[in-house]
């Protein structure tokens, strides 16, 4: 994580760079764009799966996933809408995502809300409604069951998920050059 780490290139082409500095993959599969904010300078990698369709079926435009700066969504990784019956019919509830998220290959997200600064391993299944609050790290093939509450600052791991450390303070600073190192490392061939 630093000034020598290298390149992370991709065949130019590949990827459709946004007036806001995103990056997507042409092998991304995004379904009801018009739903989904990206916040800018985020990369959405090949394979990956954003369900922008599940949404309200009610008048008007509904947010479906909201995401922000810096956030990596790696190959394989589906993104998609918790949904429950409610009031007799079965109705989906926004994704919210914040800065400098990172969420690792094949991984499966039907997360209510991920916080600022969240790391998410490889291979990992978050159940529906789940909140993970600010720079917390989940491990790799983490299963985080229905509406788990992940605090701020923590660690989770195993199946089921469970807390296993506490971070330090200096956390924040280092996820944050992690995401935007990651970007601007992440260059056409």
């Amino acid at each position: 994580m630093g000034a020598f780490d290298p390149l992370v290139t991709y065949e130019k082409g590949t990827y459709i760079e946004t007036d806001t500095g995103n990056k997507v993959s042409r092998k991304a599969v995004i379904t009801g764009a018009t739903n989904i904010i990206l916040g800018g300078k985020s990369i959405i990698q090949s394979g990956a799966v954003l369900r922008g369709d599940l949404r309200r079926y009610t008048a008007g435009q509904h947010v479906v996933i909201s995401m922000g700066r810096y956030c990596n969504i790696s190959e394989g990784v589906v993104i998609r809408p918790p949904g429950k019956i409610y009031k007799g019919s079965f109705t989906f509830y926004p994704v919210r995502i914040g800065d400098c998220v990172t969420i690792g290959q094949n991984s499966v997200v039907e997360a209510a809300q991920i916080g600022l600064g969240v790391e998410i391993g490889k291979d990992c299944i978050i159940g529906k409604f789940v909140i993970i609050k600010d720079l917390a790290v989940i491990l790799p093939e983490t299963v985080l069951p229905e509406a788990t509450v992940v605090p701020p600052m923590t660690v989770w791991g195993g199946n089921p998920g469970q807390l296993l450390d506490s971070l330090p303070e200096t956390h924040q600073e280092m996820v944050e050059a992690k995401c935007k190192g990651f970007y601007s490392r992440f260059r056409a061939a």
